[in-house]
């Protein structure tokens, strides 16, 4: 698919696109090689992806880690497919069970600890894209994985940041497991210095050599639930064992005569589905590309979409609203109207909060393309990391609500609502782009921002990429990137936007990598971005 990208039109950026037919585009240089030497030993898009994913859990822990969950959306070469790989709550999870222990006044689950904690996905979300769609053996793809947590890596510059802010919350480092896994020296590691991870490799063998089943039946599964039952967790090797992903029909937006693709709820993707859909009626690229009407009207679309995806997403069996009545043309046309040129309005939007996430996307010369993402989620998640074994555990059932009769109610066997969201965007049926953006709420924000600016006004996905963001939060609270045009800071806080400048892109404006196919991939090959607010590279051959 050529297109006609401005390559000449950017943004200050340590970073240039990268051409290649083979690609592997993540926020970490030895995660990105990992898949690339996986490519080429043969490997297709999703071996490389899994190889990528599983390295990450080691040098991103402040993100990501083998009690992670995930979601995958993948073009096989004829059709996209979409994974859902996050987990459920254990059985154990019943509304009674979090009254008795926290009150009948308590409106949400703890932040950390085991009782924030659903089952992970993360590694069956692995073994189910090698069964249906890899090509090498399974414990191949955990080779360079194993290799990394054993020799150990020196730890880069922004990872390195956002552990030192960890090290310094105590309701983190408290969690039993957190400290001797993660502050091997009393403190978080400096940069440049050697972090090992031994017990992770000790599990990522046992995944490669069973093809995950140690970590939901046998000796891992076995570790996670003694420490559950040791450390006051509820978890046990039934709950683990009657995991499976679940394979869904991604949901859909046509928007400048290209179709996003997003994963249905439980998760957030369809924010941004929402949000395009309204601004199909409101003519952005009638507007300069920073101007304050563009940035206004994105901004004001992404409110009205948080507005419903607050209220009404969950598990779709628990949700008021179908996914189709929430993207209903006629209805998205009149929320268009709502929208005031002249003034920033309330849209009554909940209150997101921060994540931590990564994301990854591959794409080899047979035309396969992968877009995944893997979460624990606010930073290092629960905090519990599993001693002997290195997993360290998502806390993502902070997502549900005690709120009696909420479609988000916590319930044995359910899933939270998700923040985590990997996209992809198709033309006529072809596949265009393999993206994502990470950041807890700024996912669905960052999917609908960098890609109004390569539809809309031609910027190429590097330059999508570096440009300055926003992030709204609630009410009529944004932030903004410090590198934003003053001017149209100034134009957005007189239409009575509120705008705290934060200069701490890592933690608040996502990251992004792209892969953008440029015709026949085994001929033209594809455009790759990688975001320059993380420690990351887009590499290929």
């Amino acid at each position: 698919m050529t297109h006609s990208f401005d390559w000449n039109g950017g943004y200050a950026s340590q970073r240039m696109p990268v051409f290649a037919r083979n690609i592997v585009s993540t926020s970490h240089p030895l995660a990105a090689q990992a898949g690339l030497r996986i490519l080429g030993q043969g490997g297709n898009a999703v071996d490389a992806a899994i190889a990528t994913a599983a390295v990450m859990t080691l040098v991103e822990p402040c993100s990501n880690g083998l009690g992670s969950d995930a979601f995958a959306i993948l073009w096989d070469g004829k059709k996209l497919h979409g994974l859902n790989a996050s987990g459920r709550a254990p059985q154990a999870w019943t509304p009674e069970y979090f009254r008795r222990k926290y009150g009948a006044e308590a409106k949400s689950l703890p932040k950390r600890g085991w009782d924030a904690v659903t089952v992970p996905g993360a590694v069956a979300g692995w073994v189910a894209l090698s069964e249906r769609f890899g090509k090498l053996p399974f414990a191949d793809l955990m080779a360079p994985a194993v290799e990394i947590a054993e020799r150990g890596y020196a730890v880069p510059v922004i990872v390195q940041q956002k552990w030192t802010l960890a090290a310094a919350v105590q309701e983190l480092t408290s969690q039993p497991g957190f400290a001797q896994a993660f502050l091997p020296k009393g403190r978080a590691p400096a940069v440049g210095e050697l972090f090992q991870f031994k017990d992770a490799a000790r599990t990522l063998r046992l995944i490669g050599q069973t093809k995950g089943q140690a970590f939901y039946q046998g000796e891992v599964a076995e570790a996670i639930a003694a420490f559950a039952k040791q450390t006051g967790g509820t978890m046990t090797v039934a709950d683990l064992a009657g995991y499976s992903p679940e394979w869904v029909e991604p949901i859909a937006q046509d928007y400048a005569g290209h179709t996003l693709h997003e994963i249905p709820p439980n998760g957030q993707g369809i924010a941004a589905l929402i949000a395009l859909g309204i601004l199909k009626h409101l003519d952005v690229a009638a507007h300069k590309v920073d101007s304050v009407a563009s940035q206004h009207l994105q901004i004001e679309a992404m409110k009205l979409a948080f507005a419903d995806v607050y209220n009404y997403v969950a598990e779709p069996g628990d949700m008021k609203l179908t996914a189709a009545q929430m993207l209903d043309p006629a209805y998205l046309a009149e929320r268009a109207k709502l929208i005031d040129m002249k003034k920033a309005q309330d849209f009554k939007a909940g209150n997101p909060v921060k994540g931590g996430t990564i994301y990854l996307t591959t794409a080899d010369e047979s035309g396969m393309m992968v877009s995944f993402i893997q979460s624990n989620y606010m930073g290092f998640g629960s905090g519990l990391v599993v001693p002997g074994y290195g997993v360290s555990l998502q806390n993502r059932g902070h997502g549900f609500t005690l709120e009696v009769g909420h479609a988000n109610q916590v319930a044995p066997g359910k899933r939270p609502f998700h923040t985590i969201i990997p996209a992809f965007l198709t033309k006529d049926g072809q596949p265009v782009m393999s993206y994502g953006v990470m950041g807890g709420n700024m996912q669905p924000q960052g999917h609908m921002q960098t890609l109004v600016r390569m539809l809309d006004y031609g910027q190429n996905p590097q330059a999508a990429c570096d440009a300055p963001r926003w992030r709204y939060n609630e009410g009529l609270s944004l932030n903004v990137e410090s590198a934003m045009n003053a001017d149209t800071v100034d134009g957005l806080r007189a239409l009575g936007h509120q705008i705290a400048d934060i200069n701490d892109s890592y933690q608040d404006f996502g990251a992004g990598q792209f892969i953008w196919r440029q015709g026949d991939p085994a001929v033209d090959g594809y455009v790759a971005a990688s975001d320059p607010r993380r420690d990351g590279a887009a590499v290929g051959f």
